[in-house]
């Protein structure tokens, strides 16, 4: 990754209504502008989980109006990082791309009780990989 490009991280989750919105909204929010951010499912639901969408207004981050996107390949190609929650195979590979696999509870079907283990564990995520990118986050 040059000096001169933001680097670009894709989130991939097979609802893209979870952990995938989550880890964006994080990446996005620490990352202020310094990293692309996109997300996308391998089965995309109709909404984000209201569970999620409440446990990442509790940390001030508002994803209420984010809507699940479908996986591309294009989106693949054209991310630097790709890190997968638990889409399985459904996730093109790439040589040269790096690919991150993220073992997280899935929060689909979940209260926000159950979903705050969850984000802050993505945070923490989040946090490391911008470490990792040379990014100081956002405080």
């Amino acid at each position: 990754m040059s000096e001169t490009r933001k680097p670009s991280v894709l989130f991939v989750c097979v609802h893209n209504a979870g952990r995938s919105q989550m880890g964006a909204a994080f990446l996005t929010h620490l990352g202020a502008g310094r990293v692309e951010v996109r997300s996308a499912g391998s089965a995309p639901a109709a909404t984000v989980n209201p569970a999620v969408v409440a446990a990442m207004q509790e940390v001030g981050i508002d994803i209420s109006a984010e809507t699940p996107k479908v996986l591309t390949v294009e989106a693949v190609q054209s991310s630097d990082v790709v890190i997968t929650m638990g889409c399985g195979d459904a996730c093109p590979y790439f040589p040269g791309k790096r690919y991150l696999d993220w073992k997280l509870d899935d929060p689909a079907g979940q209260g926000v009780d159950a979903v705050r283990p969850i984000r802050d564990d993505i945070e923490q995520r989040v946090r490391d990989l911008l470490a990792e990118l040379g990014i100081q986050p956002r405080a």
